[in-house]
Order: structure tokens, then sequence, then C-alpha cells
């Protein structure tokens, strides 16, 4: 039988416990895999637990949580030998609905038994990878008031994103960056920049979703100067399909690109993870380099 390394996210309050860990391990028994469950409460322990399961030379590494989670394993895996599964049980889990994997845990084991292999992209910012998006200026800014909300206050994750949301528009800060792209350089002032792993859909009503995550390229979105008022309004001009067609916003692809501020350190958000860093902003794609575990008609 083979066997599958699965790391799953035990952090606190998820209720993962070893009863469940047992009822996993049997999903996978009757879907032809020995599985091996971890449960990590922290990224480094996820970290630490993929590279084992690399040196002893497990075939199929398991990532069981959201998308910050998928992350933290993807990143070891990274160009080598192991087959990467997905068992999305996270809230939004992005990553897993672009490739098609299912959300149902059972659906989800039997992909990773019975799918075929698709090599998708990566993302890297300064040695940093993300599968999904990374972003600069409103969004780690509300990410680090969430997480304070939570810790001090005691708020929930979504009571806290929202309040934390209405605090950053109060604040409204703006960012003067320079992007170099496909050799121009573009000067920009704006409250935020997203970049992502492929190209994202900006419009209609599959806005935020990928057709494809294998392009090898990264996809770069930027509005100029917008007021509050301006922000809807380009949410307004994307569900109706015309968001390419205004003046000051930008969509650019390419292989690579860096991001220029006269900011000494800045706020980075990788797949919903804030980590500080020190410009200039160096992104790439890391083409084909995560083999993951699809459902056959993918």
């Amino acid at each position: 039988m083979r066997a599958a390394a699965v790391i799953v996210n035990g952090g606190a309050g998820l209720g993962y416990d070893e009863n469940w860990v047992r009822q996993l391990e049997g999903k996978f028994q009757r879907a032809g895999l020995l599985a091996r469950v971890t449960l990590a409460r922290s990224g480094e322990e996820m970290v630490a637990a993929a590279r084992a399961a690399l040196e002893e030379g497990t075939g199929i590494v398991v990532a069981g949580g959201g998308d910050g989670t998928i992350n933290a394993v993807a990143s070891v895996l990274l160009d080598s030998a192991a087959s990467f599964g997905v068992l999305p049980l996270g809230t939004l889990n992005h990553f897993a609905k672009d490739l098609k994997i299912p959300l149902d845990l059972d659906a989800a084991v039997a992909t990773i038994s019975q799918g075929v292999v698709k090599n998708v992209d990566a993302g890297e910012v300064n040695g940093r990878i993300f599968l999904n998006n990374s972003s600069l200026g409103l969004y780690p800014d509300i990410v680090r008031d969430r997480e304070r909300q939570q810790r001090r206050l005691g708020r929930g994750k979504w009571p806290a994103f929202c309040w934390a949301a209405l605090a950053a528009l109060r604040r409204y800060p703006f960012l003067n960056v320079w992007l170099d792209v496909n050799r121009d350089r573009h000067a920009r002032r704006t409250p935020f920049v997203f970049i992502g792993n492929n190209e994202y859909t900006m419009e209609g009503f599959s806005i935020g979703e990928r057709a494809r995550l294998d392009a090898g390229l990264l996809s770069l979105y930027v509005a100029q100067r917008p007021t509050r008022l301006g922000l809807v309004r380009l949410a307004f001009h994307a569900l109706c399909g015309r968001l390419r067609q205004q003046r000051d916003f930008d969509v650019l692809l390419a292989e690579e690109m860096e991001i220029h501020t006269r900011h000494k350190r800045l706020r980075v958000a990788t797949d919903g993870e804030v980590t500080v860093m020190t410009p200039p902003l160096r992104y790439r794609s890391r083409k084909a380099a995560l083999a993951v575990l699809v459902p056959a008609r993918t």
C-alpha cells in the first residue's frame, strides 16, 4: 500500500483530536493509502513535518487546512519529487477551488488516491512563496489589525476583519511605488498593490477566480489614486465587465517584476500571512514547481 504523510493544521479551536485523526487515517486506508497524520500546531511544525517527510522519501505529502497551511507545506515541496495532496479544510480554499479539488473531505481523499499529477506554478517574493496572491497596502494592514483584535479583544475572525477593514478605510493610507514590469517603470500612488500567481478574473461574477495556474506568469493589479468612492466605482465596473477599460486601473502580466518604494520596511501579505520585508520587492514566477494531485478531468 502506498504511503502518504498528512499534515493537518491542528491549531487551537479547530476541533481536531486523536479520534478525528484515526477517522481520517481510516478514510485514507479505505482509499488505498497508508496515511501518517500529523496535527501541527504552528507553521514551523508544518514546515518541519514536511521536511521530515521528504527526507524519509515519502512520495505523497498532504496538507490539510486553509490556504495558509497549504502554502506552508507546499513551500517545502517545490521542485521536489513528491506529489502534493490538498485537504481543503479552511474557510475560503482558493487554491483548491481553482484546481477543482473537491471540498468534501471524502472526495478530496479520493482525489489524492486516484487523481493525476498536475504541475502548477508558485509565486515568490524575496524568497517567500505564495500559491494564490501577494499584496501591499490596505490588505496587510487589515490582517495585522484583525489579528490584534482577535488576540486582545477576543473577537472572532470575521467580526475582527470587518472592524479592521472599516478602520483601514478611515485611515486610507497611500503608497508611493515604482513598478518595474516588462522593462518599463510605472510610478503609482495607490492604497493597494495586488500580485497574483497567474491571472485572476477581475470582472463579472467569476471575479477572484483563475482559469489556469500553469502559465508561468504573475499578474499585477493596481489602482492610481482612487478615493474611497473610487474604490466602490471600480468594484461596480468589475461586476459590469468594464474594469480593464478604466484609465486609472492597471493590469500587467509578467514572469517577474520589482516593486520599489521609499519605505525601508514594508508589510507584505502572501496567501493571507503578513511578513515585514525590505524593499525592493523582487517577484518571480516559479513555473511548474509544484506537482499537485488533482481530479483526473482538471
